[in-house]
């Protein structure tokens, strides 16, 4: 890949920051700024970043521990059900027609982030990887995080409140 425009991104690159995105995010008062669409006492879900899709999101435990094997049993089930919600909503506000869901855990496996376990969750739909990510390596995301972040809450809402 030659070039890529991703304005972005240049915040990264130019400062990665150091710690846990997860744990620094966890102790913003503004869960919107910190992209956190849920969180409970043993896990939270947050939108990335840098997503490979609209509404690609992350499940995580609160706790900073980097392996599946290490959570007890509460965590698995809150980041379960959190995950569960996740898709209830995206689905609701998204209508995707698939999800591909995921751990990378150890740098070895493909893990950005090696020291806290986290799941992704990438909505697909179909024809939705064009010419762009099979020609140049790049991935096109036609939504802004800030409006997909607002879409997933509402559902998170009509999940809590049914009409």
């Amino acid at each position: 890949m030659e070039k890529l425009w991703a304005p972005w991104r240049v915040e990264y690159i130019r400062n990665p920051g150091t710690g846990c995105f997860f744990c620094q995010g966890l102790k913003m008062k503004d869960h919107k700024k910190a992209l956190i669409v849920e969180k409970h006492a043993r896990a939270f879900s947050l939108l990335n970043r840098y997503p490979y899709n609209n509404g690609h999101l992350m499940v995580a435990p609160v706790r900073h521990v980097g392996n599946l094997e290490l959570l007890d049993d509460e965590e698995l089930l809150t980041i379960h059900n959190l995950l569960r919600r996740a898709m209830k909503s995206i689905t609701m506000t998204m209508q995707p027609q698939g999800f591909n869901i995921g751990i990378n855990q150890g740098r070895i496996a493909g893990a950005g982030v090696v020291d806290h376990i986290h799941i992704h969750l990438v909505p697909r739909w179909q024809g939705d990887t064009n010419f762009m990510p099979v020609l140049s390596d790049t991935k096109v995301v036609s939504e802004s995080l800030l409006a997909t972040y607002e879409k997933i809450r509402d559902g998170l809402h009509q999940l809590d409140h049914p009409a």
